[in-house]
């Protein structure tokens, strides 16, 4: 998958990502959808290290899953670090 590829699926993994958590966790779309091109990143690498998942097909189930898999685990974490900020 190349580059512009890769950058769409994070993008729309980030969109998803955000549909399913409920909540605010604050930064809007923006920040969301970096968010998700950076949890692509991440689920794609533990789904290479830890499923050996070849991840070069786009149309993948697999690849889908695991970039929002990787999204909401980012999103999450950016909850929590922006959330404890926040009431401090």
């Amino acid at each position: 998958m190349g580059f512009f590829g890769f950058l769409l699926l994070g993008l729309l993994a980030g969109a998803i990502a955000k549909l399913i958590l409920p909540g605010k966790q604050g930064g809007g779309w923006l920040i969301t959808l970096l968010l998700g091109v950076v949890g692509a990143l991440l689920g794609g690498f533990l789904g290479g290290l830890l499923f050996n998942a070849p991840l070069q097909d786009f149309f993948s189930i697999q690849t889908w899953l695991l970039a929002i898999g990787g999204s909401i685990i980012v999103l999450l974490i950016y909850g929590l670090i922006v959330g404890r900020r926040a009431k401090n």
